[in-house]
């Protein structure tokens, strides 16, 4: 397990089967596995390391990563994921998105969307681990995305990710604002405030962070106190 800074700058923060247990046993709500490599590499998540956290952890499970084909789905779901990431396929294979919806069920279907500044500074999809710009807008596509059958929208800012700046508010909103599904926040958590921002300011229906748990004396049991004591109906 890794974490990095703008999806640069990686450094290992541990076994990813042990630390799922402590997210779990602090009552996490869902844990997001994502396999950053494998679709710039060209092959599949890595399968063992999903049945293993399935296995020991009871909360759900979204997995993503490499994910190409009907048959992927398939395989991560038969390992125990509960729901599927994709985000380089949806693009270049926006048709995959109806497929497996239909195949599936909308619920499994979660479409990750990698933003950064682009030419003029304007947010700008990215695919490959935030590596190539797709020349999407991505408020659009989380409106097509949602449109085409994915039933949840997890969006990252690049710019954000690793910083512990905070979530990028106006993205987020913007985007929750756009679609009828669930969207998450994600990229940027530094303190328990920005969860809270996060909800409030960036009207997501959900907040994920992995630094302020890595790096920090913040836990999952810290961070749902502190939301619940400003107000937002967490699941306790």
């Amino acid at each position: 397990m890794v974490k990095g800074v703008r999806f640069g700058d990686f450094r290992d923060v541990g076994a990813p089967v042990t630390t799922a247990k402590i997210y779990d046993a602090q009552g996490a709500d869902e844990l997001i596995f994502l396999d950053i490599e494998a679709s710039t590499e060209g092959r599949g998540t890595i399968i063992d390391v999903v049945s293993k956290v399935a296995d020991e952890c009871f909360m759900p499970l979204t997995a993503g990563g490499g994910v190409r084909s009907l048959a992927d789905f398939r395989r991560l779901l038969l390992a125990g994921a509960d729901k599927v990431s994709i985000n380089t396929a949806a693009v270049e294979t926006p048709g995959l998105i109806t497929q497996a919806a239909k195949q599936f069920g909308a619920q499994c279907v979660v479409v990750s969307i990698d933003a950064r500044a682009g030419a003029g500074g304007r947010p700008e999809v990215h695919t490959h681990a935030g590596r190539r710009p797709a020349g999407l807008d991505p408020v659009e596509w989380a409106r097509k995305a949602a449109a085409l059958g994915a039933g949840e929208i997890l969006i990252t800012s690049v710019d954000r990710e690793g910083t512990r700046e905070g979530y990028d508010l106006e993205l987020t909103r913007r985007v929750a604002e756009a679609v009828d599904v669930p969207v998450i926040a994600n990229g940027g958590v530094g303190s328990l405030q920005h969860f809270v921002d996060g909800f409030i300011d960036g009207k997501a229906s959900a907040v994920a962070a992995a630094s302020i748990f890595h790096f920090t004396d913040q836990s999952v049991i810290k961070s749902k106190t502190f939301m619940k004591q400003a107000g937002i109906d967490v699941r306790w």
